[in-house]
């Protein structure tokens, strides 16, 4: 169980009221000359973190040894000082003391935590040049510092000359590697560790676990398993929450709660936490809200990881009231000034619905502290919902007020200039973002194929693709999109393949830019294909996406049956997005009983959404079923549910001119509507036969009025 944060507090008062008060007993007695008596005060002094009283305590000491001096250079670095630790260190060997293993051990330990690997280099040549290379405690710590900086080749060399490396070396270099991701290295070294009889503890297991992410490890965890209970490590909470991390990532969430359920009574908030971020990731949202009640209920005070969590599984619509009792919990906490805290509050309003951006914006600008996470969110969330010229609008503040500009941002607003279709200023960041250095970046890079894709320079954006690492998906899922969406699936497939023969992770998103591909070209037996093998040999169960998608390629080749078949042998029910692709594919095949069903199916689920209305009413329009269509116009209406006009833009010296259905708020709007009415008189001229004769007699010659008219219009913007 947890001790409350007063009762802490109280403990901390409680100890170095006591170390005062033998502070005060020896300088009565005058024991302090003695310098073992010293530096145990001294050393109590440290461990309270009461740096300025040890600091005056050591400089009254008449004689001070060694270890006075590295008790100092420890307590500093224990209170994240090291600029301080450093300068006592070059003090005493200024006054003629030798520094010894502890001396760089501690002095280490702080550059490891600060990741400070020039000094770390340094400290290095220091223990060369005075023979400590082979101590246990400058080995050690010099091992675990190019570790944690990420030199696992350093650390192995340092490994390599220790004499006798203890569990604290091996677990070091194995927690090294695995931070790297080395997997192969890291369970080699467990495996030499054990061949030279060194007991294996808790330090040793939980990196090795952070490797274990997937469901291919799944056989390889539950064995590390039968080591950590063999080991009598079970129960410690360390292992255990890693335990619980690794089983969930590797996809069994019920191995998850066993380990959970067979620590009652050891566990921490970051067990609770752990089980926590374990059912949200497997979407079972429900048993994630009764656990957050249930760790409160036993007295655990949720922090902030655990609140960051929860809120992140109120964006479904159907827990927008969790959301709402959250957010009301932690302005009842005083919680809301934390930057996380706000931070993820936003995102769940900006995931929840396009409604909610207006609450996310309130949040936004309530913040006293705002962080890149609180900039990005907006900038993303403008981007997501459409509102695009916001979104540019929103990055040039960014800049003008000089918050760092990160891959996040550089993807949210070149997606804007995507769906703005703004070419010139895709490329103006495009050019920002080389400058960064984030060209190279899976998430620019993949933004920037989606850009020259939507522009349809699709060569563009396989340069963009060719500039990446290509070892994971994002760019790869975007390129094969990319592709489909001009019109060249079988290069999409050819790539598909590629990816696979590569050994690139395919995800849910590869398959739907397959099946997409599948669906622009009319491949539908091998689209039907993908889906059905999805599970069986790439282990990706498929989505709600997926069956849209299959249902958007039967609809194409006008198989309606088969459509409405698959739909029905969903392991799920449909949504709306399901619904809505087989509309649209009886519009196309103008059929109207089936589409009149889906429609009733659509309205009970979105009674509010103007889509399935206008669609529904084309169709009875374009078969001439007026009174159908009459109807549901009046419906729309007792509703309250009205058109949302689509917009058309385009982009003249780097100004976007944004129209939409009878527009009449641009500047130049009497010369548009003109030059309209006079290609609609033409447009009516060359349907008519003499016309169209006129135009084929004609076909040689240059038509000098179209000419002269196309280049009036463009002259407008000029």
């Amino acid at each position: 169980m947890r001790r409350p944060l007063n009762s802490l507090i109280q403990s901390s008062a409680y100890s170095f009221y006591k170390v005062l008060t033998t502070h005060c007993h020896a300088f009565k007695l005058g024991t302090l000359a003695d310098v073992y008596t010293a530096n145990k005060i001294l050393n109590a002094y440290t461990r309270c973190k009461e740096l300025h009283f040890a600091r005056k305590l050591f400089d009254e000491i008449p004689h001070r040894d060694t270890v006075s001096w590295n008790t100092m250079i420890a307590g500093f670095v224990n209170c994240g000082n090291l600029e301080t630790a450093c300068k006592i260190l070059k003090n005493m060997r200024r006054w003629g003391f030798d520094f010894d293993g502890f001396s760089f051990g501690s002095l280490l330990k702080g550059v490891a935590s600060a990741y400070r690997l020039e000094v770390g280099q340094q400290l290095h040549s220091m223990v060369i040049k005075m023979g400590y290379e082979e101590n246990v405690y400058a080995g050690s710590a010099l091992l675990d510092m190019y570790a944690k900086c990420e030199k696992v080749e350093d650390a192995y060399t340092v490994f390599e000359y220790l004499p006798e490396p203890n569990s604290v070396s091996w677990n070091a270099l194995i927690a090294g590697f695995s931070k790297v991701g080395d997997r192969s290295t890291a369970f080699w070294l467990l495996h030499c560790m054990e061949k030279e009889g060194v007991r294996a503890e808790d330090g040793t297991f939980a990196p090795l676990l952070t490797l274990l992410d997937d469901i291919e490890f799944y056989k390889l965890t539950i064995q590390i398993h039968g080591k950590i209970v063999k080991h009598g490590l079970a129960f410690d909470n360390t292992v255990c929450n890693a335990m619980i991390t690794s089983y969930s990532e590797c996809g069994s969430i019920r191995d998850a709660r066993k380990v959970f359920d067979g620590a009652v009574g050891m566990h921490d908030l970051v067990t609770w936490n752990s089980m926590l971020a374990a059912y949200l990731v497997h979407e079972e949202e429900e048993l994630g809200f009764q656990l957050f009640l249930d760790m409160q209920r036993l007295g655990f005070e949720p922090d902030i990881y655990t609140y960051t969590s929860i809120l992140s599984a109120c964006f479904e619509k159907a827990h927008k009231s969790h959301g709402q009792s959250l957010h009301a919990i932690v302005i009842k906490r005083g919680l809301e000034y934390l930057v996380p805290i706000s931070n993820a509050l936003i995102a769940m309003y900006l995931k929840s619905n396009n409604t909610s951006m207006g609450e996310a914006l309130k949040l936004f600008e309530s913040m006293e502290l705002k962080d890149r996470v609180s900039w990005n969110s907006i900038l993303t969330g403008f981007s997501q919902i459409g509102l695009n010229e916001d979104a540019l609008k929103l990055f040039g503040q960014m800049r003008s007020l000089m918050v760092e500009i990160d891959h996040y941002a550089f993807s949210a607003v070149l997606r804007s200039c995507a769906d703005l279709a703004t070419l010139q200023l895709g490329r103006q960041v495009h050019v920002l973002a080389i400058k960064s250095g984030f060209e190279t970046n899976d998430f620019v890079a993949s933004a920037l194929i989606f850009l020259y894709s939507k522009c349809g320079i699709i060569e563009d954006a396989r340069k963009s693709f060719e500039e990446t690492p290509n070892d994971s998906s994002i760019a790869w899922n975007s390129l094969i999109f990319g592709y489909a969406q001009n019109g060249q699936g079988s290069i999409a497939l050819d790539l598909f393949f590629l990816m696979r023969d590569r050994k690139v992770r395919l995800d849910h998103i590869t398959f739907v830019a397959v099946l997409t591909a599948c669906s622009h070209v009319g491949l539908v037996e091998e689209g039907l294909n993908f889906l059905k093998s999805m599970e069986s040999d790439y282990g990706i169960p498929p989505r709600m996406e997926h069956y849209a998608c299959a249902v958007d390629l039967l609809g194409r080749a006008r198989r309606l049956g088969e459509a409405r078949t698959l739909i029905e042998s969903m392991p799920f029910k449909p949504d709306a997005m399901v619904w809505k692709t087989l509309l649209g594919a009886c519009r196309v095949c103008g059929d109207i009983e089936l589409a009149t069903q889906v429609a009733s199916h659509l309205l009970e689920l979105e009674p509010e959404e103007h889509c399935t209305y206008v669609l529904l009413s084309h169709l009875y329009g374009h078969l001439r079923r007026w009174d159908e269509k009459a109807n549901l116009t009046r419906l729309m209406r007792e509703r309250g549910v009205k058109k949302v006009p689509g917009w058309s833009w385009i982009e003249i010296k780097n100004q976007v001119h944004a129209f939409n259905a009878e527009d009449q708020s641009h500047p130049l709007c009497k010369e548009i509507y003109q030059m309209l009415g006079e290609l609609m008189e033409e447009i009516t001229w060359l349907d008519t036969d003499t016309g169209l004769e006129a135009l084929i007699s004609d076909f040689d010659e240059p038509c000098e009025s179209c000419d002269a008219k196309l280049l009036s219009a463009g002259n407008l913007y000029a």
